[in-house]
């Protein structure tokens, strides 16, 4: 097989705003040096002398050298604002605008009520389920491996794409949060970057077989429906690393990976920054 592809408060004496044109050759708004302007991606900036950068008004981490990173979800509204204190003391923003995508919507009548409404024990365990997985998300570790290259994590088709949505009998679902790639049962799943294992577990009720990775920051990736885990918690992983194996575990109509982006509780599309990366690599041996 070939080698995968891979709260600080505003004070209004204290501020000084300065809006900011589009400085870097990316096309990017200073400061931000990697990502897409679009809903669902993951954009990574650089401030090395800031004292403090605020988005969404979240206090963002920086490492030694001033990288920052934070993603913008699904529905975010168009116009979008970062905000930084010089060294000097000074606050400055940056507006910018992120272009707003139009996702596959699928509405199904005739559905039984079964399949719309989990029983009450069910919905316990579901519950439970997602208490687990939201613990994983939440932390903050001062990681840096989401400045890494993305690379694909399994070969297979893409079968299910971020954003898209079911309507049942007119009730619409929550939208899907990831990318599907539809592969035969065992076939190997591999770190698309460096992290370490926040959170392993062999049967969700909707996922099955979960997998989360800490890439820092509070960016973490979700493996879902996987067959078999060949990390723990705790795990450090490398790019290309074999985590486990494609399943169709959990509630699935067939063997596939389910693979997410997070930024905290923020839902990311992967495929963005995989083609981002693709798109670059590219250009840079043309």
């Amino acid at each position: 097989m070939r080698k995968p592809i891979f709260s600080a408060l505003f004070a209004a004496t204290t501020v000084l705003v300065s809006s900011l044109g589009y400085a870097n050759e990316s096309g990017l708004p200073f400061p931000l040096i990697k990502g897409q302007l679009t809903q669902g991606s993951m954009l990574v900036g650089k401030l090395p002398d800031a004292k403090e950068v605020i988005f969404a008004e979240r206090s963002l981490m920086r490492d030694a050298k001033g990288h920052f990173v934070f993603g913008v979800g699904r529905d975010a509204p168009q116009e979008q604002h970062l905000k930084w204190q010089s060294a000097d003391g000074k606050w400055h923003k940056v507006s910018f605008t992120i272009s707003q995508r139009e996702y596959d919507i699928d509405k199904i009548e005739g559905v039984e009520k079964k399949y719309v409404s989990p029983s009450p024990e069910v919905s316990e365990r579901i519950r439970n389920d997602a208490i687990m997985v939201k613990t994983a998300r939440a932390s903050a570790s001062t990681r840096t491996d989401f400045l890494a290259p993305v690379y694909k994590p399994a070969s297979g088709r893409i079968s299910g794409v971020y954003g898209s949505q079911r309507y049942f009998n007119g009730t619409p679902k929550r939208p899907h949060y990831g990318l599907d790639i539809a592969n035969k049962t065992g076939t190997p799943i591999y770190a698309p970057l460096p992290g370490k294992v926040a959170f392993a577990h062999p049967d969700l009720y909707y996922s099955g077989g979960t997998l989360i990775i800490d890439h820092g920051h509070g960016i973490t990736s979700t493996y879902i429906h996987m067959h078999k885990l060949d990390v723990e918690q705790g795990d450090e992983v490398k790019t290309g690393t074999v985590i486990g194996q494609i399943g169709a575990t959990g509630r699935v109509t067939g063997p596939h990976l389910d693979w997410r982006l997070n930024w905290f509780d923020t839902r990311l599309d992967p495929q963005i920054l995989m083609l981002d990366i693709l798109a670059s690599e590219a250009k840079t041996n043309d």
